[in-house]
Order: C-alpha cells, then sequence, then structure tokens
C-alpha cells in the first residue's frame, strides 16, 4: 500500500496535469475501439495474397499463353 507522502505526491501531479489542460484519464475502451482497424490483419494478408496472385496468374496467362 502507498504511503501518504507517495499518495500526496501523485495527487500533486494529478491536480498539476489537469490544470495544465492534459489528459488525466486513461482513453475508455470505446475510443479504443474506435481506433481500432475494421478488419484484422490476417485478412488483410489473406486478401492480399488472393489479389496479387490473380493479377501475377493473369500475367503469365497473357503473355505466355497467347
Amino acid at each position: 500500500m502507498p504511503t501518504a507522502f507517495e499518495m500526496k505526491r501523485k495527487n500533486e501531479a494529478f491536480a498539476k496535469n489537469a490544470r495544465e489542460g492534459r489528459s488525466t484519464t486513461k482513453p475508455s475502451r470505446a475510443e479504443l475501439a474506435a481506433r481500432k482497424a475494421p478488419v484484422s490483419g490476417t485478412v488483410l494478408g489473406v486478401l492480399a495474397f488472393v489479389l496479387v496472385g490473380g493479377i501475377l496468374f493473369e500475367l503469365v496467362r497473357i503473355i505466355f499463353l497467347k
């Protein structure tokens, strides 16, 4: 458990930040979720693989299989 001195020091730092207009709390879950990408990295990777692979197959078909 923190001592009275540590609590007083943390309260002073908190009050100082609040007076200066700095963010005094952690972002809420809703704010964090709003910043999150709607699609995961795995889905983006699979989509890129399919698109690039399709383009390569079409180029091979056009160039070599006229």
